[in-house]
């Protein structure tokens, strides 16, 4: 939780496993192989800085965007598929953490020129999501259910 990767290198499979309220934030260069993945945890880091920058929404996007810059990925190019952001208990607490990080995520895409392509979000149980680098699918599988491609 609150990491995230970037690469460039085909054999890779980026992995967030259980994701419930959190967001998996796949962003897949369209010119080139470059993909990563963050597992963003809270949608607003409070203007409070640390180690994890993928912690928060506010901060996951740019961090991100800056890894895939890394290896060439130009920020014009990118797409995003959104993984996440379940409501995973049933009684309404007011917080909807799930929602409000899928918000958080998009708003802060939409600051960069991002376009969402694919999201499999909402609902309530957890998920998995995989970014195949080689060739810049994401699958995603709930909890009970075979895996199934985004993109």
């Amino acid at each position: 939780m609150g990491e995230l990767v970037a690469s460039a290198s085909a054999g890779d499979v980026l992995l967030c496993v259980g994701l419930g309220s959190c967001i998996g934030l796949a962003l897949v260069s369209r010119h080139g192989r470059a993909c990563g993945l963050a597992h963003i945890v809270l949608p607003d880091s409070g203007g409070r800085e640390g180690d994890r920058p993928a912690k928060f929404a506010d901060r996951a996007v740019s961090a991100l965007i800056g890894a895939l810059g890394h290896h060439g990925a130009r920020t014009e190019s990118l797409e995003a598929i959104l993984v996440g952001g379940a409501q995973m208990f049933s009684m309404s607490t007011g917080m909807e953490i799930g929602a409000r990080n899928e918000a958080a995520v998009r708003a802060e895409l939409h600051r960069a020129g991002i376009p969402v392509t694919a999201t499999a979000t909402a609902g309530g149980v957890g998920r998995t999501v995989r970014v195949h680098v080689a060739t810049g699918n994401v699958t995603v599988r709930e909890a009970g259910s075979n895996e199934v491609t985004l993109r």
